[in-house]
């Protein structure tokens, strides 16, 4: 049985609220703290973006796609994806409530979780696909990274990966100080890779439709490591 379908068989037993779900999702996978994030990692992502399309109140086809290029699901499971979306933009609570119950499920107890940094990930994802970054969807998605527990610097290096490429402080990206050595970069490069490698995602409850979070994220640390690379040889 595919999550998605675990999630619809479970929301049809949630009262029609997304709050109800994820505590159903606590306590029907409460033995199984691995698949418990995985669901928890899809409705949190399908829920929070719809959250986000009400905030920003404008949907544009650049952002379905790139909703649909994360959820790369078979066709006939799409419906479950809808359902969910659908319930979410409708319900009456908040956005907040959501952040802090998926933040929650994580299950970590920690700073900085790299779950909830994946969410983030996808959320800018789709946001960006428009080209634009719209200021309510900015306010939304800081707000979300400090429910997640995600400091200032963090999600500023969160938010350079997904910035029109060029513009993008790779400094920042990479999580570097301006004056450090470029053997220290290299390394702190080298680490980040290996910590965005899709089956370092898969390994802390991502599931396997949401492979393009990490691809993205390793292009965006390729990009930024060539251009500091550039930069240091013309120094």
């Amino acid at each position: 049985m595919s999550i998605l379908v675990r999630i619809s068989d479970l929301l049809t037993r949630a009262s029609g609220s997304v709050s109800t779900l994820v505590e159903a999702v606590r306590m029907a996978f409460k033995g199984d703290p691995e698949l418990r994030r995985r669901v928890a990692f899809s409705i949190a992502l399908i829920a929070l973006s719809a959250k986000m399309a009400k905030a920003d109140g404008i949907v544009t086809p650049d952002e379905v796609r790139a909703f649909h290029e994360i959820f790369s699901v078979p066709r006939e499971e799409m419906r479950n994806v809808a359902r969910l979306y659908d319930l979410a933009k409708k319900d009456v609570a908040g956005f907040e409530v959501y952040a802090r119950q998926m933040a929650g499920l994580c299950g970590s107890g920690k700073p900085n979780c790299a779950m909830l940094e994946d969410i983030l990930d996808g959320l800018f994802h789709i946001a960006k696909a428009d080209g634009v970054l719209h200021d309510g969807e900015q306010e939304f998605l800081a707000r979300v990274a400090e429910i997640f527990g995600i400091n200032e610097a963090h999600y500023a290096q969160i938010r350079a990966r997904h910035v029109t490429e060029g513009e993008g402080d790779p400094y920042i990206l990479l999580g570097v100080g301006r004056d450090a050595p470029f053997q220290e970069i290299r390394r702190r490069y080298r680490e980040l890779v290996a910590e965005s490698h899709p089956d370092r995602l898969i390994a802390r409850g991502v599931p396997e439709e949401f492979i393009a979070i990490a691809n993205s994220r390793v292009a965006a640390l390729n990009a930024a490591y060539e251009q500091l690379e550039k930069t240091r040889r013309t120094v």
